[in-house]
């Protein structure tokens, strides 16, 4: 392991020491040496993201829990059918059910999950980029890739910040570390600045860092730290390790444990109690393993996968990209919503708030004058001189402005100041200057108040440092104008100039909120979402913005008061702070696994490389379409579209593919638990099978295929009102539940068949009739179940799917409708056809229906009173 970068140490060190440490002279490397320089210190690249191979991929989405499950049966099922069959009795139907059960469940998986990660790559930049560097005395642009240690880099505006770097020179140089620190104004950088204890390492103001970018000036420096060793590469080190599971990944690892483990309770009692009451041990364990079969949803993996994707397909639609599958569901379940500042709630684009006199009124004179200062300035116009210039065009006609420029000068980072000399058709020359507050107070000795010119007391100096403090504590960046009138102007202008000069106003800048994002943030809280914000800015500012998006921002903690508290003050602070400012990247992950120890399903919103390492960790990262490239990567969501509406919407495509999941999951659990407990009560009395094992397979398969349709239904608005998590203990009392409640009615059709119907058919009881007459005697009665269980398995589903009284206060979607008219249709046929006639199944008598139909509203009846007082004892269904 490669020792870690002292940036303490370099940032004290002369400019020569550290030439020196590098062996870099001042032509750059040579050749020999970056290939050294190379093998000691490591590429310039980064190891964080490793895409999954697709076989592995494949493994992942054909061997789940229950498809393993499935495998075992159809591997014992292929020797007991086939292998120790007689050969009039062998026979392949029964493996070749379980197979396609695997096969559709495991390519569906798969094929949403390749689409995704293509939809992911799509994301990614494809930008390539270069570096100025010298070397061997020549400039040349490499790839960033190439950089190596102790190379010269030379940085001009608009250049990216290929690596972690100590100035060796600079002029004028400002950067932007937003991205990297979630600061939004650029920050000073000085080759020759005082080192002094820095909050971190970006603090340092002659070091820069990877991911951040040159806003204006030039500079060289040379490269400290490359790939993985720099502040980027440490900031998205924990991208590359397996993310912890999510609530959906929990609750499905849950569930399927839970089933797994009423399989092996169920399957080995009906096995040993076929096997004493029936005499045939064989046949016992293929109707055991069977009846396992019918305690599985087998489906569970595609259902669960053709709502997510159908979810994915929606939220395209209004212009969000889903880059896991699983986020749809997680957004349903989020309780707690984590946002940065910059870029997200704001539009990270500076504009001029106010322009104020010295008596703190709005004054075009002020406007007019920093117009000139910005207008006529020779250097790159950073984002304030932009905000000035926009806001005077938007107010005047500038063109109309006949100013002559005679002189300019420039920006310093010791003074802290700029001014350019203009002269108005008059002949009359004013020297301009804005600047930091106190650096122009330094050089202002007069004010102007009311059109008049008056010296500047110290009082009126206390009075401007108060309006300018009441304005940062807006969220305002302020800084002063000044100006100095000149009758004959000097030849050439120097800093010298600078003195005496009149004070005529101030301008405020903000980093304006979205206009999206106070609705958006309204409506996600009667969501019953907790909105925190999370960022490396400054209290004022933060707070501010907070009053403009409408966020409660009296519970503020800073991250130096974070780190203050142990692991449980920590825990207790992160659920009653809803702001938190100057965080470091680290920080914000740790509030994230904080807030999840506290058993809330997170969402984190950021697009900064500072943001990674929290989205990575939160239940569901979501970024937006201008965030960098690591930022996007990590994240599970981007919106293509700047509107923060999205999210509230993705909170209800989540909520609603949360419940057509549960759907599936309860309904066909408890049904199957109730069918399966059934078989069990009926093997003790039963002189044969209640059900061939191909039948309950069969009976499995139709109705699965049926519920491929629960993606498209919907449900009640109700229920889209509060968060969704997924528990398996919710699951396990729905079984418990509702489960027997199944068994009544199938109790009391086993008796009409056994006792009425197959008698009354055949000519007798069972023990009376011939062997012949007992083999149509159980094909009968199979068939009466067989269609009954599909019945009540259908129509119970439909009952469930709500709280409301099914077919009248709620109806499904069309789409389930018709394939529950299909599937019942198609299995009340199966007896009568040659299929049927071939795995057991025989005519049923006209008599059947009519006990049919009653059994099946007595059963809908029950199910609705039961769901009454489930509700009373547990309040929610799904």
């Amino acid at each position: 392991m490669k020792k870690k970068i002292d940036y303490d140490s370099f940032a004290r060190a002369t400019s020569v020491q550290v030439r020196r440490q590098f062996q870099t002279r001042r032509t750059g490397l040579g050749t020999a040496q970056v290939e050294a320089s190379r093998l000691k210190n490591g590429d310039n690249k980064l190891t964080y993201h490793q895409k999954t191979p697709l076989i592995v991929e494949a493994i992942k989405a054909y061997l789940t829990p229950f498809t393993l499950v499935l495998i075992l049966l159809a591997v014992i099922s292929f020797f007991t059918d086939y292998v120790k069959a007689a050969p009039q009795d062998r026979s392949l139907f029964g493996v070749l059910i379980i197979i396609v059960l695997v096969l559709i469940s495991g390519t569906m998986s798969l094929i949403q999950t390749v689409q995704s990660d293509q939809a992911a790559d799509r994301m990614e930049s494809m930008v390539t980029s270069t570096v100025s560097v010298k070397r061997a005395g020549q400039i040349r642009d490499i790839s960033p890739d190439d950089i190596v240690c102790g190379d010269l880099v030379q940085l001009s505006a608009g250049a990216m910040i290929p690596a972690d770097l100590r100035l060796l020179e600079s002029k004028d140089l400002s950067v932007s570390q937003a991205a990297l620190t979630g600061e939004s104004y650029p920050v000073e950088k000085n080759a020759d600045a005082h080192v002094t204890e820095a909050a971190s390492e970006t603090s340092y103001q002659n070091l820069v860092f990877m991911g951040s970018n040159v806003f204006s000036g030039t500079a060289e420096a040379i490269v400290i730290a490359t790939g993985d060793r720099t502040v980027f590469g440490d900031v998205v080190k924990d991208l590359g390790a397996k993310p912890t599971p999510t609530n959906f990944e929990t609750g499905v690892q849950q569930t399927s444990l839970l089933l797994i483990r009423f399989m092996s309770l169920m399957a080995p009692t009906v096995i040993i109690i076929n096997g004493f009451t029936k005499g045939d041990w064989m046949q016992a364990l293929t109707f055991g393993l069977s009846v396992a079969v019918g305690l599985t949803p087998e489906m569970l993996p595609m259902i669960v996968t053709t709502n997510l994707v159908r979810g994915a397909n929606r939220m395209a639609k209004k212009g969000t990209l889903i880059k896991h599958l699983n986020a749809i569901q997680n957004f349903g379940a989020i309780d707690v919503l984590c946002t940065d500042k910059t870029g997200t709630l704001t539009e990270d684009k500076i504009v001029l708030s106010q322009y104020l006199n010295c008596a703190g009124q709005t004054d075009e004179r002020v406007l007019r004058t920093a117009y000139l200062n910005s207008f006529y300035q020779t250097g790159l116009k950073n984002l304030l001189d932009v905000a000035v210039i926009n806001a005077t065009k938007a107010r005047f006609a500038t063109e109309s402005f006949n100013y002559e420029k005679l002189d300019e000068i420039p920006f310093d980072f010791q003074r802290r100041r700029m001014s350019v000399v203009v002269r108005d058709q008059t002949g009359s020359a004013q020297l301009i200057t804005k600047g930091a507050i106190e650096e122009m107070l330094a050089v202002t000795h007069y004010v102007e108040q009311n059109g008049e010119v008056e010296p500047l007391a110290a009082s009126e100096k206390k009075q401007v440092l108060a309006r300018v403090a009441q304005l940062n504590a807006q969220g305002l960046r302020v800084i002063g104008v000044a100006q100095k009138t000149y009758q004959t102007a000097p030849r050439n202008f120097s800093v010298a100039e600078e003195n005496d000069m009149t004070l005529v106003g101030y301008l405020a800048f903000l980093d304006p909120p979205k206009k999206s994002a106070k609705a958006a943030l309204q409506k996600l809280k009667k969501l019953e979402v907790n909105v925190k914000v999370l960022t490396g800015d400054n209290e004022l500012v933060t707070r501010a913005m907070c009053n403009q998006v409408g966020l409660d921002h009296a519970e503020l903690i800073t991250g130096e008061q974070l780190n203050s508290l142990d692991e449980t003050q920590m825990s207790a602070a992160v659920e009653r702070n809803q702001v938190f400012v100057k965080l470091n990247p680290q920080q914000k992950k740790h509030i994230m696994s904080l807030l999840k120890e506290n058993g809330h399903t997170v969402g984190f919103m950021g697009d900064g490389i500072n943001d990674a390492p929290a989205m990575k960790t939160a239940d569901v990262g979501i970024s937006v379409d201008t965030a960098v490239d690591v930022a996007k990567d990590s994240a599970d969501v981007i919106l293509l579209h700047k509107d923060l509406d999205v999210l509230a919407t993705g909170l209800l495509v989540g909520r609603e593919t949360f419940g057509n999941i549960m759907k599936y999951i309860k309904a066909t659990t408890s049904s199957n638990f109730g069918n399966m407990l059934s078989v069990l009560c009926a093997s003790i009395f039963l002189p044969f099978l209640p059900m061939l094992p191909v039948q309950i397979l069969l009976l499995n398969l139709i109705y699965d295929l049926a519920c491929m349709s629960i993606p498209w239904d919907r449900m009640d608005p109700e229920y889209l009102e509060k968060p969704k998590k997924w528990t398996a203990n919710s699951i396990s009392k729905f079984m418990i539940w509702f489960g027997p409640t199944s068994s009544i009615f199938d109790i009391t059709t086993y008796l009409l068949l056994y006792f009425v119907i197959c008698p009354g058919i055949v000519g007798g009881s069972y023990h009376t009739l011939s062997a012949t007459q007992q083999v149509v005697f159980i094909a009968l009665f199979h068939a009466g179940w067989f269609v009954e269980s599909l019945w009540t398995q259908t129509l119970v589903l439909h009952a469930l799917r709500t709280p409301k009284i099914p077919f009248i206060q709620s109806t499904a979607a069309k789409a389930l409708l018709i394939a529950s008219a299909v599937e019942i249709s198609f299995g009340s046929l199966l007896p009568f056809t040659t299929i049927g006639h071939d795995i057991g199944l025989t005519n049923l008598p006209m008599s059947y229906w009519p006990w049919l139909l009653l059994t099946v509203v007595a059963y809908l009846v029950v199910v609705t009173f039961a769901k009454k007082i489930y509700l009373k004892k547990f309040v929610e269904l799904l």
